[in-house]
């Protein structure tokens, strides 16, 4: 039998660790709602609420419902919403994402009528607008690159004229933050920030988002604008080039794949960092969840918790009002 005195001494890490109250007390990654920032598609007509199936608890809503969604983020303490359209009609320009009556133009006012408080950030791109379904102009089979900066910038200044607190563009052209940048300011939207999608991988992590946004590419692929999961330092020189450029806000999406991506970018700028923890990885938690595989709740929490960890100053989650519930639920009275 081992005779513990013969061991000398050694630390005895777990005393930390023997209740909640103590494991709350000395938690060195701590969620709060406010972290959060909840996606959501908003689409034409009136009363809707239609059920995304590959994204169990999560809908398309009609412009009217965002009275309700800005009432449930309030009481629930989250501060911000992430705007997606689904347009009426779809065209090779995706003229839809930047007309002054479009879908997401719309919800942005009854947001902020709803609730002036209520930080609305709204997608650029154009992939849900265009007939073939790419995030720009389709030139002799392939997005072009500079074509497009100007159709991106007149989309996010009909966002800033509706209203919108920030603009996060999506679609990863090069130079779009400076384009934005350059035509906000000179529209008298100087104080408008940027958030951009700046290390947006190609992920086979989107499959649902697509299904919820009827935004899936009709021809080939985004591989040749989107990163290459493979490469973390392109995804540094992609950060420190939309800072220059004059982003506020930078992302790294998909999230749970990339935490290794997120904590490099959050030792090398300081400005805010946003995770995005996107359609596909929250589908399978879901999934898992409904078959009884896993504790939903625990790896719901645990996963916000790595992406908060990672290095994460802002989560973009699907997962926002559950997880904003349970940590009031939980909350110490």
């Amino acid at each position: 039998m081992l005779d513990i005195d013969t061991l000398g001494e050694f630390a005895r890490h777990r005393r930390l660790r023997r209740s909640e109250g103590l494991r709350r007390l000395v938690a060195e990654t701590r969620l709060s709602p406010s972290d959060f920032v909840y996606p959501l598609f908003v689409t034409h007509g009136s009363n809707i609420r239609e059920p995304i199936a590959s994204m169990p608890g999560q809908f398309r809503v009609s412009v009217d419902q965002a009275g309700r969604e800005a009432d449930d983020l309030r009481a629930l303490g989250i501060p911000a919403v992430l705007l997606f359209g689904l347009p009426e009609s779809k065209d090779e320009a995706g003229s839809g994402a930047y007309a002054d009556d479009g879908v997401v133009q719309r919800a942005v006012r009854a947001f902020k009528r709803a609730d002036p408080r209520l930080v609305v950030v709204t997608d650029v791109c154009m992939c849900e607008y265009t007939s073939h379904g790419h995030c720009g102009v389709v030139v002799d089979g392939e997005v072009d690159n500079d074509r497009s900066l100007e159709l991106l910038a007149d989309t996010a200044l009909s966002h800033a004229q509706a209203g919108a607190d920030i603009v996060a563009p999506s679609d990863m052209m090069d130079g779009r933050v400076a384009a934005i940048r350059g035509t906000l300011d000179d529209a008298g939207f100087a104080s408008l920030p940027i958030m951009a999608y700046s290390a947006k991988y190609a992920s086979a992590f989107y499959g649902p988002f697509r299904e919820a946004a009827d935004s899936a590419p009709q021809f080939g692929d985004r591989r040749g604008y989107q990163m290459d999961p493979p490469n973390v330092r392109e995804a540094l020189l992609e950060i420190e080039d939309d800072i220059a450029e004059g982003a506020d806000i930078v992302m790294v999406k998909p999230a749970l794949a990339y935490l290794d991506v997120i904590a490099r970018a959050r030792q090398a700028v300081d400005v805010p960092l946003a995770a995005y923890n996107v359609s596909g990885e929250y589908a399978m938690v879901k999934a898992a969840g409904e078959r009884g595989w896993i504790d939903e709740q625990r790896v719901m929490m645990e996963t916000l918790t790595a992406i908060r960890r990672a290095g994460a100053s802002i989560i973009i989650t699907y997962h926002a009002k559950e997880a904003a519930r349970l940590l009031r639920d939980e909350a110490p009275r």
